[in-house]
């Protein structure tokens, strides 16, 4: 008791001072500290400390001493002092919003430095109630509540489409919010509601709302519209072409769209409940035209579309498998008709021709399978026929030659006919050889070796017929000796041809010094005489053309 009138005594004569007021904000259910002269060291001189609010003293310490709680009330168990001055508060509540205020006695002086206490707590969750089932465009419709439960300050909650913040116009979106206080906890429960027009573009909108960095789970509404359009489709595997399957859709662009509608086919109207889908099945070329759909209840509403229906017709003759007789012709008939620009292309045993084939005269090279391809775009059709050209063997080359190594011969048979001509020969050879048998030609060698000169006869033949051609053939004795023979013969020719020009050119040099003693002697008489020199004159100059004439032919004799 008497230090306390003394601690009265000394507080009535120390000079108080007051700070300004901060503020703490605590968050609720946790341990709130509180500063004392917002954290300042303490002073020097410092006497005593004491924590107090506006209902009566919560602790004290005097220097170099504990704190002591002095409060009685509900912070008895709840208050403690930290090293540094300030006052710590557990588990705070919202009932702790108020003013404490730090006394600090230090020297002649006393100081307060009031600080108010705020707390706050966050929202628990963020959830949408009372959705909408659908949303009609147009139509204002409340789309749901938002709502967010146990917060201090009660929260504000934002709306939100496609993660953009819808504000209130007035019109299409109408947000209307209220708060409620818990009366226990104090704690707050916020409601907004969002009333919204939807429109067409909404049909897959994902709608949010949010309080602080909390926020919703994403919810997406139905939004439902007539239809102002209807569009028609043609679905088909492949080329629209007879014989195939096509299938009109008729799509709508209302939500729901409608589930059935009219399908005009050529002028014919068939209904199709359930399903907005008609197959048309095995079409032909005259299913080629206009076709449209419209919905059952609005006939005005309505698209169409112009089908055309390929097709590609083609005809070959001959076909199969066409027998003919070499040289006769054979007439080529294509035709074709269908309903776009043609490509046509010819083979002859798979090998592509440049041009169509033509048969004025057959030959036995133009046996062959043939095939022409007829293509329209993606259509394709073929048509073959297989020529084959008979014809009666006939040989066309026979020949003989002696072997390379001198010791036998070589026979050779050429022959032409179809079905392929047997060969056979008047006699046996050592060894035979035939070549492949192509367009109807065949060439066969036999190789022999003759003792005695002979005439070998070659036969070809087939089912049509048959041909035959002989070679004379001698004897390797025989030919040497002929050989010999022509050798010597050419010598002594020779021989003849060389003797018969040296007698030319005698006979030719005796003549003209005959001629030239003539006419020496013949001037001489007439100088003499002076009688009939040109008589003689006229028989010199036939004397002398008798001569050239002579002279020229021995020449010609001579070249000869």
């Amino acid at each position: 008791m008497h230090f306390s009138g003394c601690l009265c005594a000394l507080l009535v004569a120390l000079v108080y001072q007051v700070s300004g007021m901060d503020t703490v904000i605590g968050l609720y259910g946790e341990t709130i500290e509180v500063p004392c002269n917002n954290g300042a060291p303490k002073p020097k001189d410092l006497f005593m400390t004491k924590w107090k609010y506006d209902d009566g003293d919560l602790l004290t310490q005097l220097k170099d001493q504990d704190a002591s709680v002095i409060a009685t009330d509900k912070y008895k168990d709840r208050v403690s002092m930290a090293e540094n001055s300030s006052l710590l508060i557990a588990a705070a509540t919202l009932k702790d919003e108020k003013t404490f205020t730090c006394m600090v006695v230090a020297g002649a002086d006393i100081s307060e430095y009031p600080v108010k206490l705020l707390i706050h707590k966050a929202p628990t969750g963020v959830e949408i109630t009372a959705l909408a089932t659908e949303l009609e465009i147009g139509k204002p419709t409340q789309l749901g509540q938002c709502s967010t439960s146990d917060a201090n300050p009660a929260a504000s909650i934002t709306w939100f489409k496609n993660k953009k913040p819808l504000v209130a116009d007035g019109k299409g979106i109408i947000i209307s919010s209220k708060v409620k206080v818990d009366e226990v906890t104090g704690l707050t429960t916020t409601s907004s509601i969002l009333q919204y027009t939807a429109e067409k573009g909404d049909t897959a909108a994902l709608f949010t709302c949010g309080a602080l960095n909390t926020l919703s789970s994403p919810v997406s509404f139905t939004v439902t519209y007539p239809t102002e359009r209807i569009s028609l489709h043609v679905i088909s595997k492949g080329p629209l072409m007879e014989g195939a399957n096509v299938t009109l859709k008729c799509k709508a662009d209302g939500n729901p769209p409608p589930t059935s509608f009219n399908f005009h086919i050529l002028g014919k109207v068939v209904k199709v409940e359930n399903s907005d889908s008609y197959t048309v099945t095995d079409v032909t070329r005259d299913s080629t035209g206009e076709y449209k759909c419209s919905i059952i209840d609005n006939a005005k509403m309505e698209d169409s579309k112009n089908i055309t229906i390929n097709y590609l017709d083609m005809s070959l003759s001959p076909s199969g498998k066409v027998m003919k007789s070499f040289g006769e012709g054979l007439a080529l008939n294509l035709q074709t008709h269908a309903s776009g620009e043609l490509k046509v292309s010819w083979t002859k045993d798979n090998g592509k021709l440049d041009s169509r084939p033509t048969f004025d005269k057959l030959t036995y090279s133009d046996s062959g399978k043939y095939e022409v391809v007829v293509t329209m775009g993606p259509l394709i059709k073929k048509a073959s026929f297989e020529l084959v050209v008979e014809g009666v063997p006939v040989i066309r080359r026979v020949a003989k030659r002696r072997g390379e190594d001198g010791q036998h011969k070589v026979l050779t048979c050429e022959a032409e006919g179809s079905p392929k001509p047997t060969v056979a020969w008047s006699v046996n050879g050592t060894s035979a050889d035939e070549s492949p048998y192509v367009n109807g030609k065949i060439t066969h060698k036999l190789t022999i070796v003759p003792t005695v000169n002979l005439t070998v006869v070659c036969t070809v033949y087939n089912e049509l017929g048959q041909d035959t051609r002989t070679i004379n053939v001698s004897t390797l004795f025989e030919e040497v000796r002929m050989d010999k023979q022509d050798s010597s013969d050419e010598g002594d020719t020779t021989k003849l041809v060389v003797g018969v020009i040296v007698g030319l050119l005698l006979a030719t040099v005796v003549v003209g010094l005959a001629y030239w003693l003539y006419m020496k002697k013949s001037k001489q008489g007439s100088w003499k005489t002076g009688e009939k020199e040109d008589g003689s004159t006229e028989e010199s100059k036939k004397l002398e053309e008798k001569i050239e004439e002579k002279l020229e032919e021995n020449s010609q004799k001579v070249e000869v």
